[in-house]
């Protein structure tokens, strides 16, 4: 009889001790009940390939269903989407902004750290984006891994991507297309490629981010659309006009 309490706390202090070895803490905050959807893009944005064990990784197939899910979900009132990538895969990465550019909730992204590369596309595609005093968006060219086929094909190929990716871009923020072009084919800024770095309200200032913010300043924005989301609708039921 005297064997159950003494299991339970030992389960209690395993948990307590896997708690402190992966967050360094040994409870965590609670978001049980929460409106707002959380989502991250760390590390490198992977595809169609399978990245190699050692690197931090957020795989396309992992976020695409949460996107519907929260799209779906009526407890889900708004999604906030955290950046902190260096990039990847060209077509996920539009995949990925696509999806939450045609989402009907709110949406709003943050750039913590880092933006870069096919990480732009996504950082704009939100109904409002901040960027942190401090995190970097690197622009440049695309490039192409493996095997390149040398047919005028390739770079035919090639420059359609780069243009999906200038279309979203300048449609989802306020950069012009010569503007992006621009800061995507600079030289001599990045040492070992064409392109260039832009930071917090450099970012802002060429139109890719709308305003330099944290993550006050992100959940207060998203609260505020969230808001005047309820009251649209309030209206628009109240008239017997449904969107």
């Amino acid at each position: 009889m005297n064997e159950q309490p003494e299991t339970g706390a030992e389960d209690k202090k395993k948990n307590i001790v896997e708690t402190i070895q992966q967050l360094g803490q040994t409870s965590t905050p609670s978001s049980a009940d929460s409106n707002i959807h959380c989502m991250t893009i760390i590390g490198q944005v992977e595809g169609h390939i399978v990245l190699p064990p050692q690197n931090k990784t957020t795989k396309y197939e992992h976020l695409i269903p949460q996107l519907v899910a929260a799209e779906q979900n009526p407890k889900i009132e708004g999604i906030l989407i955290v950046l902190n990538t260096v990039g990847g895969d060209v077509e996920a990465g539009l995949a990925i902004a696509e999806m939450i550019a045609s989402l009907s909730k709110p949406t709003v992204t943050l750039v913590l750290g880092g933006g870069h590369s096919i990480g732009v596309p996504i950082a704009v595609a939100g109904n409002m984006s901040y960027i942190a005093a401090t995190a970097t968006m690197t622009i440049h060219p695309i490039r192409l891994n493996g095997l390149v086929i040398g047919v005028p094909q390739t770079f035919e190929y090639l420059d359609k991507m780069q243009e999906r990716v200038v279309r979203f871009v300048t449609q989802n923020s306020k950069v012009s297309e010569e503007t992006f072009k621009e800061l995507m084919f600079k030289t001599g800024e990045l040492t070992r490629d064409i392109g260039t770095t832009v930071i917090g309200s450099d970012a802002v200032k060429h139109g890719l981010i709308d305003a330099v913010g944290g993550l006050g300043d992100a959940l207060k924005e998203l609260n505020r659309r969230i808001a005047e989301r309820k009251s649209e609708l309030h209206s628009a039921n109240s008239t017997g006009v449904y969107n």
